[in-house]
């Protein structure tokens, strides 16, 4: 996936924690309870984007604002991301399921494929690891 100015890790952390009006102390902290996982150069010293100050921002505000603890805060980054992902394959869904297909499949990995129109699927035993097929009847 290609990344945008605000996914460049090109911050260091002293840049970052000045950007986002934290001691750089705090942004390691929040490093190692994996609030924000900046990306890594070779050397292993930390490199943030944009979108990370952002977080910290969200993740000061939250904390100071809201009245919420550190793990509350996580809990909530976590949810959101979820929540993110979940919307990114419900949006494919839909978009499969609108260009006319009825017909879909899920793999061992779990994706969901569509199917065209006619396709017999072999039957597969769901507990040995096969494919379960899952059919939508046509809207009336």
């Amino acid at each position: 996936m290609p990344h945008g100015r605000d996914d460049a890790p090109l911050l260091t952390i002293s840049v970052a924690a000045e950007l986002a009006g934290m001691h750089p102390q705090t942004l390691r902290q929040y490093d190692r309870l994996g609030i924000v996982e900046p990306r890594r150069t070779r050397g292993r010293g930390r490199r943030y984007t944009l979108r990370d100050v952002a977080q910290l921002r969200e993740v000061q505000r939250l904390s100071q604002e809201e009245g919420i603890n550190l793990a509350g805060i996580k809990r909530i980054l976590d949810l959101q991301r979820e929540l993110l992902t979940a919307r990114a394959e419900l949006d494919r869904l839909r978009s499969v399921a609108e260009s006319g297909n009825r017909i879909f499949a899920a793999g061992p990995t779990g994706d969901v494929v569509a199917l065209p129109r006619g396709t017999r699927v072999r039957r597969v035993s769901t507990t040995g690891g096969g494919a379960l097929v899952l059919w939508r009847p046509p809207a009336r």
